[in-house]
């Protein structure tokens, strides 16, 4: 959440009892704006010695108290477990007929060797890689945000308007403010000048523990046939075991919305995972209504 406030936006911290959340404005247009709680509430359900159901009153109401006097239409939230999004939906939150980001993932297992790894995966991503590696391709670690932008901004155009696409300045300050636990990686053609040179692929990873996020990323279609995302990513998984990370989450898909991306991502044959999804509680039901009639004409 401190990367958020970098941002300029609002975010609270709520914690009643045994259940706590980092709370966010997200702006709406006519200039209003909803509260929004990703992976999470957290709820501790073991040290809960009296009413789960009292205690998440308590807390929705302290929610409904913190929108109030933010003027915000509704709250949003996206528990991380099925016993979570079962309390909060007991006390009034629906899911909502659009999904404002996809709830599925895939994580890889990388604390294995290469054999191992490659015989889990789908066999055109394992020929991928091979192809890829005898091309004439170098992935390095880089701090051109620019470049990575515009790589982003081309797979955006490839898909659909909901792919994640954020200016350079916000890659940059991401970046910036995760320091150590964040780089950028581009794969270069080595034919062309690794100085002035176009990149053809970039990701920008995350750490935390021990597992790897891959967070944003992009290609060029102009080189489609090197196969660089696949050396790009196995460079990558590479790079964080060496680092002792264990898994590596290739973050949300979606097979409706980024069929490609979702394609490539579930090729590395990891291990598919659900979330319970997003959960709505409207605060200013007229505004909530004309919210819902937006997102179902324009999303």
């Amino acid at each position: 959440m401190e990367f958020q406030k970098s941002l300029g936006r609002e975010v609270f911290r709520l914690e009643v009892d045994h259940i706590s959340a980092n709370v966010m404005e997200v702006k709406l247009p006519l200039g209003k704006h909803y509260l929004y709680v990703s992976f999470g509430p957290v709820v501790d359900f073991n040290a809960i010695t009296g009413s789960i159901k009292q205690e998440i009153a308590s807390f929705i109401g302290k929610l409904k108290s913190l929108a109030r006097e933010q003027d915000s239409v509704f709250i949003k939230i996206e528990p991380r477990y099925d016993s979570v999004a079962g309390v909060f939906v007991d006390q009034g939150f629906r899911k909502p007929r659009k999904e404002t980001t996809p709830h599925r993932t895939v994580i890889l297992d990388i604390d294995r060797d290469d054999n191992d790894i490659l015989g889990t995966m789908h066999h055109k991503t394992r020929y991928n890689i091979v192809l890829a590696e005898k091309k004439d391709i170098e992935v390095k670690e880089s701090d051109d945000v620019r470049i990575f932008a515009r790589l982003v901004r081309e797979t955006a155009k490839r898909n659909s308007k909901t792919y994640p696409l954020y200016s350079e300045e916000y890659y940059k300050k991401f970046l910036d403010f995760f320091n150590a636990k964040a780089k950028l990686y581009l794969a270069f053609e080595n034919s062309l000048s690794a100085q002035a040179g176009e990149a053809i692929a970039g990701a920008i990873i995350s750490t935390d523990g021990n597992t790897g996020y891959y967070m944003y990323g992009g290609s060029s279609r102009k080189h489609a046939s090197l196969m660089a995302p696949y050396l790009l990513h196995w460079h990558i998984i590479k790079e964080l075991r060496s680092q002792g990370i264990k898994k590596y989450d290739l973050w949300m898909i979606d097979p409706r919305r980024w069929p490609g991306v979702t394609r490539f991502k579930l090729g590395w044959g990891g291990q598919q995972i659900e979330y319970p999804g997003s959960f709505d509680l409207p605060v200013r039901k007229f505004w909530y209504l004309i919210y819902k009639t937006y997102r179902a004409i324009f999303r």
